[in-house]
């Protein structure tokens, strides 16, 4: 991808964020340049759970706020340009019933966001919208579906949403639902994907949406690949090299595929997907109130984080997954699916909201990244696969 130059930002703006970053690079000039690089280059984050954030718990992001990891001057500190909105749907709506209107709903308030705020916020459907949007000022507000209950069986669903701007789902989350298994699930009903969810790849393929295999089961995964013409994403995944056992995350074999399809995986930068003794921390938690003999609720889980305080990954964490992924496929399949505001206080030092972009990009130009892979992480590579869906739909019609 050329490059594109924003519009400079002022030496304010640089002086605050060396002070205010909580992650020191080792090397100053990286930091500086780091700085540069973010405000430089489009920075797209595949996965950023503002949407339910704001239903749950409604507040302001056009201007800066108490809560979250993400608003609108904390961004731009950052250089990110392009947040896929995460529109989320809990599993349980797949048993009750209510995900198609929920949807409609979250995506609502992205549209409301960008009325409300129209200098600060733009929608970007497509990714021609990237481009032109980038140096404007304006955040270009693409929308993901995480989990496909929505989509309730129905192809003219599947159109609905498109035409409401989601550009790719997630087919399920934590359980199992009617499109795929889960990696949480150990109920595996379909063996991987069920009938209709064999039907929606295609259908997404060609629509020109792309398919998110972050949180499916492997069986799912492998079905996924086989199937699709086109490149697949992981929107918010990480690496089961760092993290055994934890099927959420994706083995070598998995990415080795994932790259053979053409796809990117997007690292999830929370602690317990980067850090096994993170990941752990909640079983150690359990095991210690079985062991006291007490229930292990939120009295116990403040005495246990008291005595025992969460051990937060770093920004090297997440670096060495980007390098794991760059060693064993190159440097084109990776990029970044943060889970900004779906990880709660979860995640590493130095990376704790979205004005710490420039943390990891310092960080690759300290294990010596270029500035041409730099970009392919930051943006580059997604934009790629996001083209490539485009151009297969464009010859289906």
């Amino acid at each position: 991808m050329k490059s594109i130059a924003k519009t400079a930002i002022s030496a304010a703006i640089l002086l605050s964020l060396a002070a205010c970053s909580s992650s020191k690079p080792a090397n100053v000039s990286h930091e500086a340049k780091a700085m540069q690089l973010a405000q430089q280059y489009i920075i797209i984050d595949t996965h950023i759970d503002v949407p339910y954030r704001l239903y749950k718990d409604w507040e302001d992001v056009s201007v800066q706020t108490q809560r979250g990891d993400f608003d609108y001057p904390r961004a731009m500190q950052g250089g990110l340009n392009v947040p896929f909105m995460s529109i989320y749907i809990p599993a349980s709506y797949e048993r009750t019933g209510g995900g198609y209107l929920l949807a409609n709903k979250l995506i609502d308030s992205m549209e409301a966001l960008v009325g409300r705020a129209p200098h600060k916020f733009a929608m970007a459907p497509d990714s021609k919208d990237v481009i032109a949007q980038f140096g404007s000022g304006k955040i270009s507000l693409a929308l993901g579906m995480e989990n496909g209950t929505p989509i309730e069986g129905k192809l003219e669903n599947l159109q609905h949403f498109y035409d409401r701007g989601i550009r790719y789902i997630t087919l399920s989350h934590s359980e199992s639902n009617h499109i795929a298994d889960s990696s949480y699930d150990i109920r595996r009903k379909w063996k991987g994907l069920s009938p209709f969810g064999k039907e929606l790849v295609v259908a997404m393929n060609n629509i020109g949406m792309m398919i998110d295999i972050s949180h499916v089961s492997d069986d799912a995964f492998y079905q996924t690949v086989a199937i699709s013409k086109a490149p697949v994403i992981a929107s918010h995944s990480s690496l089961r090299s760092f993290v055994p056992g934890f099927e959420r995350n994706m083995d070598d074999k998995m990415i080795k595929a994932l790259a053979q399809n053409g796809g990117v995986i997007q690292i999830n930068f929370g602690s317990s997907f980067v850090a096994s003794q993170a990941n752990q921390y909640g079983a150690l938690r359990a095991a210690a109130a079985k062991q006291a003999g007490v229930a292990n609720d939120a009295a116990f889980a403040a005495k246990f984080k008291a005595e025992n305080p969460y051990p937060f990954a770093t920004v090297d964490s997440v670096l060495d997954h980007i390098d794991h992924v760059v060693k064993l496929v190159g440097i084109d399949y990776v990029g970044i699916g943060s889970d900004y505001d779906g990880v709660g206080d979860s995640l590493p030092e130095g990376l704790k909201d979205v004005s710490t972009y420039p943390n990891l990009i310092a960080g690759l130009l300290s294990r010596g990244y270029s500035e041409a892979d730099i970009e392919k992480i930051l943006s580059g590579n997604l934009l790629r696969v996001w083209r490539q869906v485009e151009a297969y739909a464009a010859t289906q019609k």
